[in-house]
């Protein structure tokens, strides 16, 4: 994400109104752990064709991953059921236990392969989690960032672009912020929330999990 310098705010009391989290988290799981974690959505990849939702090439699984994930992916799971957990609340700042309904689904991406802008509806939170990145060079850009767009859109940037309050956080008002993929990294954030992921131009191989918490269906 963007870092940038607040002005000093010496006697003056600034409120940061209608934020929108972000939250990254490093996930307890060993490199052996995750490399077989690789192996097992490689295999998957392997049977079958996948499906196209925002994915523009490359492969994602069914929503099914819970199912063929095996231990490593269900301790994934866990720790991102976790996570969710500890940041759910209601109106009044109270914790709040839901007995979350999560379906999940892996993707595979190599050079040239992105996915293009898009929410979750129906759902609560969204994440991912990237089991490999792909490979980082210092010498040749990667790409592949994932970026997530302001949710009021272009509206604070449509009278006056080049300007923006002088305050940390604002800069990319009306614009986007990008988070660079790097393995072992787990991103939490409301799935209304805007992302996509922008062409991987690496000679690797990028594997990430995604997934969904939503609330469980009436009756069910």
């Amino acid at each position: 994400m963007s870092e940038t310098k607040a002005t000093p705010t010496s006697g003056l009391e600034v409120r940061s109104l209608f934020a929108t989290p972000l939250v990254t988290a490093r996930v307890p799981i060993t490199e052996d752990e995750n490399a077989r974690l690789g192996e097992t959505i490689l295999a998957q990849g392997k049977k079958d064709g996948g499906v196209q939702h925002s994915n523009l090439s490359g492969w994602q699984s069914a929503d099914d991953f819970a199912r063929w994930g095996g231990t490593e992916g269900a301790k994934v799971l866990g720790f991102a059921r976790d996570l969710a957990d500890r940041l759910t609340g209601d109106r009044a700042g109270n914790h709040v236990a839901v007995d979350w309904f999560v379906n999940a689904w892996a993707n595979v991406n190599r050079r040239g392969h992105a996915n293009q802008a898009h929410a979750h509806p129906g759902a609560v939170w969204s994440g991912c989690y990237y089991v490999n990145d792909g490979g980082k060079d210092a010498e040749t850009p990667v790409g592949g960032a994932f970026e997530v767009m302001d949710p009021r859109g272009l509206t604070p940037a449509m009278y006056a672009p080049e300007l923006t309050p002088a305050l940390t956080g604002c800069q990319s008002m009306g614009g986007s912020e990008i988070i660079e993929p790097e393995t072992g990294l787990m991103l939490l954030f409301p799935a209304w929330l805007t992302h996509g992921v922008r062409p991987y131009a690496g000679n690797g191989t990028r594997i990430s999990l995604a997934f969904n918490f939503a609330l469980p269906a009436a009756g069910a």
